[in-house]
């Protein structure tokens, strides 16, 4: 229904001042501008006061109190909304709860930025030389609500999740001396130092922002510190926190290939810009996975059984690398348009298939040369990523690798229904593969005398010592290159991430080639199995959740898309008989020799419905082979003396 026109007649008003009044009404709402102070580089006054009482972990709440100096007139405090590491505004402000605030013993009001919900304004009295903030982070307890950071045995603190700071400064301007009250008897690692202990309360030196939300704590009641670098001066720890006592034993090889881990990281960057390093490592069932890079250290969280179950586990065992090499590639050097001035600034994230997508190349190569994983185990790992891109990434009929950098901030990792059309987060492997592209390019250009690591020794090991952040933007990436081998490297990097085809020439280019067989490697068997999904991707389309039989994903245009599936329904029979993996596998294969469709059942909603798929090319698993020429793969993962 039509509102009815107004009528100038009717009014006493003139018609200028009604059209004046008019665009007033409107541009009071054009451009909304959040009421907060932009952050300038000058030192906050004081010192801020953070406690956490973190004491019982039986509720997954986080208690703090803050007392913070100030002046009268109008304050604004944040919630940290952009995270280094997420880079995206996924500061999880749903979980901050019980805001109250308070000077001299009297309550203050508090009020929420209309336009911002990560900005809190309260008007600071006269006689107020400080204010304390009392709030608590409540934690998800349950996956759905999002990643498990406390269970009965062990934490996770994020300090950004229980800080709120003044705006208006850099976050390096801002100092705080933080303090933890832990459950009794449960041991701590974190990057920051200790100052004092009180009983199960301990106090940090005082720290600046950035340095303090770079800085987290695993702690637990099972718990066990491994040097990783002994006699050093520069001294490296792994922190392990574990569901149990008996996940925390190692042998001495697997020790060994952690502590290589770190040579080699030392060997590939010729440098360090820490003082010390902790790795945090969470071996759990109840707390979520994590991986997640720190300057001087990183959260890193698999399956209680990553040590117990070591011939198993080689999926995933590239964590530990990808994250350390971030203390090079992320936190030392950064792209110039992921470095803010503090939390509550917007990032840009156009930079991250070199901050991501370099760091996953230097991951799985860590991984090798470390022993973490021998060289059958990089390439089956190689292969699934090539793979994904030859055959389950359509997406790039409407997509490139440049455009999946805004993902961060799309989708915030959220489940896609297609994901494989839509795409999520490309510049992770689809720049690995960029990156093998240019490390065969330079050996090739050189007769094999440079290589990609002359690029990551002059580009990453730069100022040997320094803790200062070192921006980079696509120029810079380009000149270090020629700097390494002359080449119209600008030309070469952009024809990959602009094209709308994914970038698979650099398996070529090493060496390898990718073919399929009706045979999965022991890798893509244990990854199916630690990660319980049953993969047919390559094959009639279809990604199965293996616990419930629940279609996570369908590939676009595949033979399963072509007859109708979709994801998240439930396949319930193959062929007349109750769907198992091995039935829909051995469906396939009969298939291969008989013209009659393959019959899913196929539940969804409340409805079934028979589906007939008309694939008759078999069993379909990646691998590599030798294809002839220089076999650059080998030499790349090949252990530095």
């Amino acid at each position: 229904m039509s509102s009815r026109p107004f009528d100038l007649r009717l009014s006493g008003l003139s018609a200028a001042l009604i059209v004046a009044l008019l665009a007033t009404s409107a541009s009071a709402d054009v451009n909304p501008q959040p009421n907060v102070p932009a952050p300038e580089d000058t030192p906050y006054p004081g010192t801020i006061a953070l406690s956490v009482d973190a004491s019982d972990p039986s509720q997954g709440i986080f208690r703090a109190h803050e007392t913070i100096p100030v002046q009268a007139g109008e304050l604004t405090l944040l919630y940290p909304k952009w995270l280094p590491g997420n880079h995206s505004p996924s500061g999880p402000i749903d979980k901050l709860a019980g805001i109250k605030i308070s000077a001299n013993g009297k309550p203050l009001t508090w009020t929420r930025d209309k336009y911002d919900v990560y900005a809190f304004h309260v008007d600071v009295p006269q006689a107020a030389s400080s204010i304390d903030v009392d709030y608590q982070f409540l934690s998800a307890r349950a996956r759905n609500e999002g990643r498990i950071v406390m269970t009965n045995e062990m934490l996770d603190l994020q300090w950004n999740t229980v800080v709120l700071y003044p705006a208006g400064h850099y976050s390096r301007q801002i100092t705080y001396a933080p303090s933890l009250k832990l459950p009794g008897g449960w041991q701590f690692g974190t990057a920051l130092e200790t100052q004092g202990k009180s009983g199960d309360t301990v106090t940090f030196k005082p720290t600046t922002l950035n340095t303090l939300v770079d800085s987290p704590l695993y702690a637990g009641e099972y718990f066990k510190r491994v040097d990783l670098d002994p006699g050093a001066k520069v001294p490296v720890h792994m922190d392990l926190v574990a569901d149990a006592p008996k996940y925390l034993e190692f042998t001495p090889e697997e020790l060994q290939a952690h502590r290589n881990l770190v040579t080699q990281a030392y060997k590939l960057f010729d440098s360090h810009h820490y003082d010390h390093y902790d790795f945090l490592f969470s071996l759990s069932d109840e707390m979520s996975g994590n991986g997640l890079e720190h300057h001087q250290s990183s959260e890193d969280g698999t399956g209680a059984d990553y040590f117990t179950e070591w011939k198993s586990n080689a999926p995933g065992r590239d964590l530990l690398a990808h994250e350390y090499t971030h203390s090079w590639n992320g936190k030392f050097r950064r792209p110039a348009d992921l470095w803010t001035p503090n939390f509550n600034v917007p990032m840009g994230d156009s930079l991250l298939w070199v901050y991501e997508g370099q760091t996953q190349y230097w991951g799985f190569v860590l991984a090798a040369r470390s022993g973490l994983w021998n060289a059958d185990q990089f390439k089956d790992a190689l292969a699934l990523v090539a793979a994904t891109y030859e055959r389950n990434r359509p997406g790039f009929d409407w997509r490139n690798v440049q455009d999946t950098t805004n993902d961060p901030t799309i989708a915030q990792r959220a489940p896609l229904p297609f994901r494989n059309y839509q795409m999520s987060e490309d510049y992770y492997s689809a720049g690995q593969l960029i990156w093998l592209a240019v490390d065969s390019k330079i050996r090739s250009l050189t007769n094999d005398k440079r290589s990609l690591d002359d690029f990551a020794k002059a580009f990453f090991g730069a100022d040997n010592g320094s803790f200062v952040t070192k921006t980079y933007t696509f120029n810079d990436v380009v000149a270090a290159l020629n700097g390494v081998a002359k080449n119209d490297w600008a030309s070469f990097l952009r024809s990959r991430l602009d094209a709308n085809q994914p970038p698979m020439d650099g398996i070529a280019a090493s060496g390898w080639k990718l073919v399929y067989t009706d045979q999965e490697s022991d890798y893509e068997k244990a990854l199916e199995k630690n990660r319980k999904f049953a993969d047919f991707a390559y094959s009639i389309g279809l990604t199965l959740a293996d616990k419930d039989a629940e279609i996570s994903d369908v590939r676009w245009n595949s033979p399963a898309f072509k007859a109708g599936i979709s994801p998240g329904a439930e396949l319930v029979a193959v062929n007349g008989h109750a769907y198992k993996s091995e039935l829909l596998k051995d469906a396939i294969t009969a298939a291969k020799s008989d013209n009659k469709p393959i019959e899913l059942l196929i539940k969804h909603d409340d409805e079934y419905k028979t589906v007939p798929v008309d694939y008759h090319d078999g069993l379909q698993y990646p691998h590599l082979v030798r294809a002839g020429g220089s076999d650059y793969l080998s030499q790349i993962i090949a252990a530095k003396p």
